[in-house]
């Protein structure tokens, strides 16, 4: 599985996950909507550990600015 995330996509999507967590956890959002910004969060967090995202080669992009060997 090639990289395909920069490390600006990457911290993007901690803090956005942060951001996400801190709302659901000082009952900010609650309820159907909470959940999804958890499991947004889940994702986030996720793909930006393994600098992954599946949907980014369904639509040709790709932020990483080093040439992927493997």
């Amino acid at each position: 599985m090639k990289t395909n995330m920069g490390s600006i996509d990457r911290i993007v999507r901690l803090i956005l996950a942060a951001v996400f967590l801190i709302l659901f956890f000082t009952n900010t959002v609650s309820g159907v909507l909470g959940y999804i910004l958890i499991a947004f969060s889940v994702i986030f967090i996720l793909t930006s550990l393994i600098s992954f995202c599946p949907l980014y080669p369904l639509f040709g992009i790709n932020t990483c600015k080093k040439e992927n060997k493997g």
